[in-house]
């Protein structure tokens, strides 16, 4: 008895077996069918978001012919001579027309063939006027349609508004630089490459910045169940990009093999770990893609967070030095060489931080062309030499079978001694990029303690092009008269100050603009200056002579003309020009009626 029911009990064995993984490999294909429809989906999402970039990127080729169109314009003083070879010269397969629209009614069109009905008053047409005017009131490049052509086929309408400098120094509408573009043609090649890898798409826009009414831009005509859906803006206009695996969310599972696996499973008990390992596996492999940079393969910005928080958990004392740097002129090379160099660029200049910071440090790309580095357990004294290597050494870009030259900028600052959180180290040293933009690019700067924590602005870059090309002595100081420090001189005030160049000048100054006045005036034009501003006899404006202090101890009696403005990082500014007296009473005989400081 005892022994049949042992026996029974051991029949009950394989069958309690084959039920628990039977149960084991119900959990384990839905798991794995999860699994992969979420690696499917992530890849998916990021092939969305590459692919938008891409769509907004072809769209950026018809913009950018309307800006080239701008600039002639606004360089001509609003006239575009030999339109027909210029609009020729810009041609392209994706383009239906290019036009302009002086005052808003278009005057001129490439080609003319087939395309005469086009010379329409835009402002007051029907269907067109509304967004025309809003483009213009805006200031705003628009997009309107698609919308039929006449030749076949659709097309959308990218509308530039063209402002003038007036007489009083007011922008003055001049009218539009027109770009028709044919779609889906001008998307041509990154559908191709999207439908190459498999993904049913579908792009809608809305039809102008002032309607919520969308329209299909371009398909694969397929029906999509829950797609991945990416939405950007675009000259006003909203575009929704939705894909998906053409066969489905269960792209790349197949059921069979892993039922086959599953049975091994329960027979030998040395298949589920395997069948462990592979799940685990596909985990790393998403953990690892959701944190690198697909391009260069450095870490991106989510990585290099997680990184340093690892870091500074384990020592919060440890000293850090951070870098923030970008490549000079990026879009530049974009425009010029094309996006495939400019990644080339990219790569190259990642390899080089790999080389040169591998050791102890973490290295991103943020995005575009900015790049970011921690140096663990170092400091700025240490590491400096290092970097200016790093940042001067040459580096190249092939074209065409040759070598072309790019530059970097670069800003450090180190943790603790410019900051007291490490999660400011990189705004420190991107405020010490900024200064390098200022000052001409291509070298590398530390962090100082006088920079404020805010944005960078690009605008701000071409100061240094402007200034240098201004016909006199120019400087910009802090409006404060306790404080003003010297923010800017050009090349021409630096030579009037007797100074080797803009570092040998702020150290002759003490970067105090008070240091440039003859001791005994200091007071009286400083009293005259701010006696000027509050009183607002002559607006913003500050005009007053004194002796200007040069660096070999000699002085120099100069006339000042200087503006408060407001600037977003300093607060209060002025923008100064200093003139030789001696110079302009050569060329004027009477006087200027500006207020003088006795001598």
């Amino acid at each position: 008895m005892n022994s049949r029911k042992n026996h029974n009990k051991k029949l009950m064995l394989p069958v309690l077996i084959f039920l628990v993984g039977c149960l084991v490999l119900t959990v384990v294909l839905y798991h794995s069918y999860r699994s992969n429809y979420k690696q499917v989906r992530n890849v998916t999402a990021l092939n969305a978001t590459t692919y938008a970039e891409r769509l907004q990127n072809d769209m950026n080729r018809g913009v950018a012919i309307t800006d080239t169109l701008e600039e002639i314009a606004i360089s001509e003083n609003g006239k575009i001579d030999n339109f027909q070879k210029v609009a020729r010269d810009l041609m392209a397969d994706f383009i239906q027309s290019i036009q302009i629209a002086p005052d808003g009614v278009v005057t001129d069109i490439y080609p003319e063939a087939g395309n005469e009905a086009g010379k329409i008053d835009l402002m007051h047409d029907e269907s067109r006027g509304e967004i025309c005017r809003y483009g213009r009131d805006k200031n705003i490049v628009t997009m309107q349609g698609p919308f039929d052509l006449k030749q076949g086929g659709q097309g959308i309408a990218i509308r530039n508004p063209v402002y003038l400098e007036g007489a009083d120094g007011s922008p003055v509408f001049w009218g539009f630089t027109i770009v028709i573009i044919r779609v889906p043609e001008i998307f041509t090649e990154s559908i191709q490459a999207l439908t190459k890898f498999g993904y049913d798409y579908s792009l809608t826009k809305t039809v102008s910045p002032l309607s919520d009414d969308t329209e299909i831009v371009s398909s694969s005509g397929n029906i999509m169940k829950n797609p991945i859906t990416f939405e950007f803006e675009f000259c006003g206009s909203l575009f929704d990009f939705e894909i998906m695996p053409a066969d489905g969310w269960s792209h790349g599972w197949n059921v069979f093999p892993q039922l086959f696996l599953g049975i091994c499973v329960i027979l030998l008990l040395t298949g589920l770990t395997v069948v462990i390992l592979v799940i685990e596996r596909h985990r790393d492999t998403l953990k690892k893609m959701a944190i690198t940079d697909p391009l260069t393969g450095l870490l991106n910005r989510k990585g290099f967070d997680e990184q340093l928080k690892k870091v500074m958990q384990g020592d919060l004392h440890i000293h850090c030095v951070g870098i923030q740097m970008d490549i000079d002129d990026f879009k530049f090379i974009n425009d010029m060489y094309g996006h495939v160099v400019g990644d080339a660029a990219l790569k190259s200049l990642a390899q080089d931080m790999q080389s040169y910071f591998n050791d102890n440090s973490i290295i991103c790309r943020n995005g575009g062309d900015e790049f970011s580095a921690i140096l663990v357990d170092t400091t700025e004294e240490e590491a400096r030499k290092k970097i200016e290597q790093f940042t001067l050494q040459p580096r190249h870009i092939t074209y065409n079978g040759g070598e072309h030259p790019f530059y970097i900028s670069l800003g450090y600052a180190e943790y603790p001694k410019d900051c007291e959180d490490v999660s400011e180290l990189i705004r420190c040293a991107d405020m010490a990029l900024y200064a390098v933009k200022l000052h001409g690019k291509n070298n590398c700067s530390p962090y100082r303690g006088a920079y404020k924590m805010q944005h960078r602005s690009q605008l701000g870059f071409a100061l240094q092009d402007v200034s240098k090309n201004l016909p006199g002595a120019f400087l910009i100081y802090i409006a404060d008269p306790e404080n003003d420090n010297i923010l800017f001189a050009n090349r021409e005030l630096i030579e009037f100050a007797g100074c080797r160049d803009f570092d040998d000048f702020l150290d002759y100054t003490d970067h105090r603009f008070r240091n440039l006045v003859h001791p005994d005036e200091r007071d009286s034009v400083e009293t005259s200056i701010w006696k000027q501003i509050d009183a607002k006899t002559s607006g913003n404006n500050d005009y007053v002579r004194f002796h200007f202090a040069k660096k070999d101890g000699t002085y120099l009696p100069v006339l000042d003309h200087g503006r408060i403005v407001e600037n977003r990082y300093y607060g209060n500014v002025f923008y100064v020009l200093i003139m030789d007296c001696a110079l302009v009473e050569s060329y004027y005989d009477n006087k200027t009626g500006l207020e003088t400081v006795p001598e």
